[in-house]
């Protein structure tokens, strides 16, 4: 069976908009009880309950209480226990919804790290200390848990509403970068394989938050319709393109021309383009950008086993102040840096505002708590059959 749905899109274009959703969420409820290869009904009886419960899961016991889980808690673990999700087919099925639809016709995805918190869970397999912010300033803690990486795509307009569509579990001997860039690889493909993308479409934009390796992401996914996206932090030094060689001069040519400090406003060049944007929640969103800016590699932090030399890896930087922000009436600037976009408003504006629309999946993915000592699921509980089966 082909996993996509434009032939059932094709077929209900007369109907009014429920009825249309009506019958692609049947299309998908029917195709994620068939990715349930063991203990099927249990599974999708579990994942109604969760999806009607009205608060958040303490423990898997409250489930069988639900009206729409008709077994008894006994029945609920051995679903947990010993149930099989097709987890390939999981990750088609939802590739082939249709994805949110923006103005320009680029598809945004967002990736970023969730922490299954286990703290209890003694037993639990490839548990890591997971980094966990708490109230007020510099109460961070590091807590035992499971880190999971998301890929979503995300919606235009005011809304929290995204569509996730890969989750990975993060185990103690793997490189992040490296698993990242293969989630969002194969994510592209099976958007590809489903129609979404097609030659001469504008290329998908991939945005990310601080702590990710911006740089290598770029050079790992190079060869896909993608463009990275994402914030750096303020004591970054990048390097604008080395100057043109003067004639007759000796040894080795320079590869790397001034630096360009974001801590040091000394060193900032006039920027290529500035632009002003009034916006309802952040006041006036002031952004300047700077055109082909690299980072200066070292053979380590994931370049170690890299051939020859070192790439140049070019890009835009970008500096974005607004007005205010909830809580910080003198917020600090974010800079951003884009691995595709030019120096044109329309793409520095593009560029930001996709990076705001980013903390939508702070809101929409699974959030586990970490209560009383115990792990709890959130109130997105539909992600947690990615979270049981990844």
């Amino acid at each position: 069976m082909a996993f996509s749905i434009a032939w059932l899109e094709d077929a209900v274009q007369g109907e009014a908009d429920e009825g249309r959703a009506r019958r692609i969420l049947a299309w998908f409820r029917g195709e994620l009880y068939r990715c349930l290869a063991k203990r099927p009904d249990a599974l999708s009886e579990l994942a109604d309950a969760v999806l009607c419960k009205q608060d958040r899961v303490h423990m898997l016991a409250e489930l069988s209480l639900e009206p729409e889980c008709r077994r008894g808690h006994g029945a609920v673990y051995d679903a947990v226990n010993h149930g099989e999700v097709q987890v390939a087919r999981l990750r088609r099925a939802l590739a082939a919804l249709a994805l949110p639809a923006w103005d320009d016709g680029r598809i945004r995805l967002a990736a970023d790290v969730s922490n299954w918190l286990r703290p209890d869970a003694a037993t639990s397999p490839q548990r890591l200390f997971c980094h966990c912010y708490a109230r007020g300033k510099g109460n961070a803690q590091m807590i035992p848990g499971w880190p999971y990486s998301f890929v979503a795509a995300l919606e235009p307009g005011r809304t929290s509403w995204t569509l996730p569509l890969d989750a990975v579990r993060l185990g103690p001997a793997d490189d992040a970068t490296a698993v990242t860039a293969g989630q969002v690889r194969e994510v592209v493909m099976r958007i590809i394989g489903a129609g979404h993308w097609h030659d001469g479409d504008p290329d998908i934009l991939v945005v990310f938050d601080s702590g990710y390796d911006l740089t290598r992401l770029a050079w790992l996914l190079a060869d896909l319709p993608a463009e990275v996206a994402g914030r750096l932090r303020s004591d970054r030094v990048m390097y604008f393109p080395a100057p043109p060689r003067e004639p007759g001069a000796n040894g080795r040519p320079s590869r790397h021309g001034a630096a360009f400090r974001l801590a040091d406003p000394a060193t900032w060049p006039a920027p290529a383009v500035t632009t002003t944007t009034q916006t309802t929640r952040y006041g006036t969103a002031a952004a300047a950008a700077w055109g082909r800016l690299h980072q200066r590699l070292a053979s380590r932090a994931g370049w170690e086993d890299h051939r020859g030399e070192l790439p140049v890896i070019e890009g835009t930087l970008i500096r974005l102040a607004v007005g205010h922000l909830p809580g910080d009436r003198s917020p600090a600037p974010l800079w951003l840096w884009s691995s595709r976009a030019g120096t044109c408003a329309g793409e520095v504006n593009r560029t930001w505002q996709a990076f705001l629309r980013r903390f939508d999946i702070e809101k929409s993915k699974p959030q586990c708590c970490h209560r009383r000592g115990l792990s709890a699921l959130s109130l997105v509980p539909s992600r947690s059959v990615f979270m049981l089966a990844a």
